[in-house]
């Protein structure tokens, strides 16, 4: 079997693309899925580069974001079938996350918030190999037309976004939602899923010329925070009101600004930390703005049918930036780290 992998962490130097990998076998309740393609998630960076408590074993496949052929269904579940009636041959995406079920916060139907929640490609091998073993319930059948590219790049970075602007930020149509970073995969879901809801949309970018693809996205604000204090701008430019909803993924290096464009009563949904975790908060601002500040973790088995449902509908479809052969899995993985990208990075597995 074909796979691009790790055996220690490090720089992208670590990175080795394999053809002799062990074929996986699925256990009871599980599928295997022939990989078509996979899409690469700033996740697959800090794999490589190494997390805190996390491991890994030699031969370690990257990769969390997948579609691809059913090409074997592992022993029966004990009522006789196995999740979502998938059948040998149907098309599926897959929900990288992977919950046990038994919790009481899987009980509640709030599996991302599992006290034994993994992913893909961090806590168990992932995507970037021709063949995957996934739990039934992790897949959902979508068209057989839909493009390869856009269904391996839509599962991770849309149900983080359809979580953090639908459940977490409730967003509706009257808010002005600000969105950092757009040209990441997360970025540019929320964008299209708050362009959809109506919301009116803020975009920041260090590029002009992301903006301006942002904005023939339907971004109507846009904020080169090069050489701008967000923050600021943004109570200057709405009268010192500022916005009701703040989408961060960066983290350190945005907080304070985050915070500056927050209004009153205004919530900021984080999740993620790429420019690092420590950040300071004044906590008179915060109880007297009245401020809601919530974390946001990928997504549950209900928010996964809800963007599948939309995915299969066309009304959500992920933007791609580049396609890459496996075999050129480093250069896929230079174009992410780069920086440069506006959409999604996906890796071909052909025949």
């Amino acid at each position: 079997m074909r796979g691009l992998t790790i055996s220690a962490h490090g720089g992208l130097d670590q990175l080795e693309y394999r053809t002799n990998l062990p074929v996986p076998e699925p256990k009871r309740g599980e599928i295997r899925v022939r990989v078509r393609a996979a899409a690469l998630n700033h996740l697959d960076l800090f794999v490589v580069g190494g997390i805190p408590g996390v491991k890994i074993t030699p031969g370690w496949v990257l990769g969390a974001d997948a579609t691809g052929i059913v090409d074997a269904i592992g022993e029966l579940n004990e009522d006789g079938g196995t999740a979502n009636d998938l059948k040998v041959g149907d098309s599926v995406i897959i929900n990288p996350g992977l919950a046990d079920h038994s919790c009481e916060y899987c009980l509640e139907g709030e599996h991302s918030l599992c006290v034994n929640f993994r992913l893909l490609g961090e806590h168990v091998p992932g995507t970037l190999a021709e063949y995957v073993t996934v739990p039934a319930r992790n897949a959902r059948s979508i068209p057989k037309d839909k493009p390869v590219e856009s269904a391996a790049a839509f599962t991770l970075s849309t149900l983080t976004a359809w979580r953090m602007v639908v459940t977490r930020a409730r967003v509706k149509k009257t808010d002005n939602v600000l969105i950092w970073g757009i040209g990441g995969g997360v970025a540019l879901a929320a964008l299209e899923i708050v362009r959809n809801i109506g919301a009116r949309s803020w975009v920041t970018s260090g590029s002009d010329e992301k903006l301006a693809l942002a904005r023939g996205l339907g971004a109507e604000n846009l904020i080169n925070y090069t050489n701008t204090d967000v923050g600021k701008e943004i109570r200057s430019l709405t009268g010192k009101r500022g916005v009701d909803v703040v989408l961060d993924s960066v983290g350190e290096s945005t907080w304070a600004q985050s915070l500056g464009a927050l209004g009153k009563r205004g919530r900021l949904v984080t999740c993620g930390a790429t420019s690092g975790p420590m950040v300071q908060t004044d906590l008179r601002r915060l109880f007297w703005n009245q401020w809601d500040i919530m974390g946001s973790t990928m997504g549950n088995e209900s928010e996964f049918d809800a963007i599948t449902r939309e995915f299969q509908e066309g009304r959500l479809t992920p933007l791609i930036d580049s396609v890459f052969d496996i075999s050129q899995g480093r250069k896929a993985f230079e174009r992410l780290q780069s920086g440069q990208q506006f959409g999604k990075v996906v890796v071909r597995i052909p025949e």
